[in-house]
């Protein structure tokens, strides 16, 4: 088995956590392969010491890897799709964070999941991405422009709003004036939308979510809308520009661009194993039931 290893180190947790997946791997003869940045940081805090091959962007990974592992949070598992892309890797998170929704494996036990994986006993997730293109063309998000949570314009060197008139196949839905408009896929529903008042959808759901972000106009409600629908943005305000981001990476566009964000032909294989569902996640996450009066 060859894996890929991406990461990023919190100091108080995890380091058990990256001493068990390398004493694991290591004994059962898995190749890793190593971000490099994330192995400096390894080198430098002595959690590991015998050298490792290791990888800079997405275009040293292929497909004879067998998996991408993830250790940290949400972000991280996000940035290591943008790693993946479309070469169909399965993604493997470790959950090192704190309020994670896309890490399988958490921290106790790390071994029998592990375990599982090995014999191959998981299930895959496919994850629904948004793409993004800008007219005229925005250099910064040309070679990375998908997203797997979220794409999202919001206001930047003003406290205006921004107005966002918004298209849903080509016919006209509203002018959004707002602090911003997120567009979520089922996996960032329970992101930046759901904390803006938007829905939360199950993974295998066929829509996306339209949720602005404190509208001047109470009536304005995010919409679920089928994940077939091609979205036309063009924002306009007081200042010269304004922010996309997809979900971390984030860049500023000029006033009056044109945005079409639709879904990528492509998914994110999320690896699933037994008992470790999106409905257990949500109930631990978000304490449903918690309540004594349940």
């Amino acid at each position: 088995m060859k894996v890929a290893i991406y990461g990023q180190y919190y100091q108080n947790s995890t380091e058990p956590i990256i001493r068990d997946i390398f004493v694991f791997f290591n004994k059962n003869n898995v190749e890793m392969v190593i971000e490099d940045a994330f192995l400096k940081i390894l080198y430098d805090k002595q959690i590991v010491a015998k050298p490792y091959a290791t990888f800079h962007s997405h275009t040293e990974l292929d497909r004879s890897f067998d998996m991408l592992v993830s250790i940290g949070g949400d972000g991280t598992i996000l940035r290591a799709a943008a790693l993946v892309g479309d070469l169909g890797i399965p993604i493997l998170g470790v959950n090192a964070g704190r309020l994670g929704f896309l890490a399988s494996v958490q921290k106790e036990n790390i071994a029998d999941f592990l375990q599982l994986v090995l014999e191959k006993k998981y299930t895959i997730s496919k994850r629904t991405l948004l793409s993004l293109r800008c007219i005229p063309e925005n250099k910064a998000i040309k070679a990375i422009n998908f997203a797997m949570n979220e794409i999202s314009v919001s206001r930047k060197d003003t406290t205006s709003m921004i107005t966002i008139d918004t298209y849903l196949n080509d016919e006209f839905l509203n002018s959004y004036w707002a602090d911003g408009l997120i567009i979520a896929t089922p996996t960032g529903s329970t992101g930046y939308s759901m904390s803006c008042g938007g829905p939360i959808l199950t993974p295998d759901v066929k829509s996306l979510v339209i949720t602005p972000i404190a509208p001047h106009n109470l009536t304005a409600r995010p919409l679920v809308i089928p994940d077939k629908t091609e979205i036309r943005l063009k924002v306009s305000g007081r200042e010269e520009n304004y922010l996309v981001s997809l979900d971390s990476r984030i860049t500023s566009i000029k006033n009056e661009s044109t945005l079409i964000i639709k879904k990528t032909p492509f998914k994110i294989n999320m690896i699933e194993i037994s008992g470790e569902t999106f409905l257990k996640t949500l109930r631990n996450k978000l304490l449903w039931g918690e309540d004594k009066r349940n």
